[in-house]
């Protein structure tokens, strides 16, 4: 597993405030994703709450380069950090992101 740390902006949320902060933390060995923020976060990616929805609830594959081309997904800080976060979890792919899935739809429902 890649050790990473990633903050979450997600706007345009129809419910609450309109803003959801979570984070992704797999620096302790173990698939963290919980509301709030890291204080040292290695990249901050910021995506408003369709396109989130449709990257990872609905798993949408080609969502993810049209919406990044299209400035809908913004990143900053450490883009490799994201990119290594993303081939563990395709070389992990069931598990990890029905895990991921999961626990955004229980969050967001």
């Amino acid at each position: 597993t890649v050790e990473v740390r990633i903050n979450q902006i997600i706007t345009e949320v129809p419910f609450g405030d309109g803003v959801i902060n979570a984070y992704i933390d797999t620096s302790g060995g173990s698939l963290d994703l919980e509301l709030g923020e890291l204080a040292e976060p290695d990249a901050v990616l910021m995506v408003d709450y369709a396109t989130a929805k449709a990257m990872v609830v609905e798993r949408n594959p080609t969502v993810v380069m049209q919406s990044f081309l299209e400035g809908r997904i913004k990143v900053q800080g450490d883009m490799m950090k994201i990119m290594a976060m993303q081939a563990s979890a395709a070389a992990q792919h069931t598990e990890t992101a029905e895990r991921i899935a999961d626990e955004i739809r229980a969050i967001t429902n």
